[in-house]
């Protein structure tokens, strides 16, 4: 179970303040740090001054360092637009599993409670094995959105009672969602051709090698929605942790912010899954550290959680492609290596303090 911010003593929740107010200032600085490493870290090296140089020439700033053409060439067309998808994922996965885990009251609540991952997953191997080319260069990036839409519709369907949407009905509709999933991928997974097969495990362990401006400008809007729409319910976020009832008797339209929080999670992860493949334990691991920092106050607990969770996947990305040179590691291997043991952890921490 989440804490309500209210339960605390005054010289905690004092504290919790101040450990907040330090995490947003500090936050926006590391992120900023991550992201000018990473874009000057691989195989055509670039200092941080060049790669601050490089960024500033379009708006006329005097060069910090010289550099050469082929440094900025690579910098704007390779690793700039897959650093930026990094970011916009990340922060759009962290953010999905901070509002899941409020609205269930559970830290180990994830945004693949709903299947979303699952039925795009499902999705993009039919595109593959079947030889869907409806969409041309960004059919499979489509076809897993789509199979992400219809997974979500489902769940909704499933979890509708008496014209409320009940969370435990939810989660369980999930759950069979996911196998259900699992299952048809498994068939294309059989019916797949070892060339085919390649591509949809490839896939499935999650990877940013394919970022291109348009597949970031594509995904962003959709990213973005949920990353800035989330922190916009805080409030009920934060009611929601006294229970459904309080909260109703605060005023808060509980049915109608379930609705609109499980709406954005599946638009944030969605477009996510859809460019970048499917990449876990994001967001479980970003919000329960966020949570120690900052408290359990989603007013700043979200934003917290997106700036962690685009530093966390700007640096597994950067490992991923730079630990096997030449070759490159499924991102999805670097954040299940590091989001498993955290989430057994939480497990062991949950079991002993009795609420598991």
């Amino acid at each position: 179970m989440t804490v309500s911010p209210t339960s605390l003593p005054a010289p905690a929740v004092s504290r919790q303040r101040v450990r907040a107010r330090w995490a947003l200032v500090a936050l926006p600085l590391v992120l900023l740090a991550a992201v000018v490493f990473a874009v000057g870290t691989g195989a055509v090296h670039i200092s941080p001054a060049q790669v601050v140089s490089i960024l500033l020439a379009p708006l006329g700033v005097p060069a910090l360092a010289a550099y050469e053409e082929q440094q900025a060439a690579v910098l704007h067309a390779i690793r700039l637009p897959r650093v930026v998808l990094g970011l916009l994922v990340g922060a759009g996965l962290a953010v999905a599993g901070t509002a899941m885990q409020g609205l269930f009251r559970n830290p180990l609540a994830d945004p693949g409670l709903l299947g979303i991952s699952s039925g795009a997953g499902l999705a993009a191997a039919m595109s593959v094995v079947l030889g869907i080319h409806l969409f041309g260069t960004y059919t499979l990036p489509v076809m897993a959105f789509l199979g992400s839409v219809v997974s979500t519709a489902v769940i909704y369907a499933l979890a509708q009672e008496r014209g409320q949407m009940n969370v435990a009905t939810m989660l369980l509709a999930g759950i069979a969602v996911n196998a259900l999933c699992g299952a048809g991928t498994g068939l294309m997974t059989y019916l797949a051709t070892d060339e085919q097969l390649r591509s949809i495990t490839f896939w499935q362990l999650g990877s940013l090698g394919g970022a291109t401006w348009p597949a970031v400008l594509s995904a962003a809007p959709l990213l973005l929605v949920g990353v800035l729409g989330l922190p916009l319910l805080a409030r009920a976020l934060n009611a929601l942790t006294l229970g459904e009832s309080n909260a109703a008797h605060l005023g808060i339209p509980v049915t109608a912010v379930k609705w609109a929080v499980v709406g954005l999670v599946a638009l944030s992860v969605g477009a996510g899954v859809a460019v970048a493949g499917t990449i876990g334990f994001v967001g479980l691991v970003v919000p329960h550290l966020m949570r120690l920092l900052t408290g359990p106050n989603h007013a700043t607990l979200l934003p917290a959680s997106a700036l962690a969770g685009a530093t966390l996947l700007v640096l597994a990305d950067l490992l991923a492609r730079t630990i096997v040179m030449p070759s490159e590691l499924p991102i999805g291997i670097v954040t299940a290596l590091l989001g498993a043991p955290f989430f057994l952890y939480l497990l062991r921490q949950g079991r002993k303090g009795g609420r598991l």
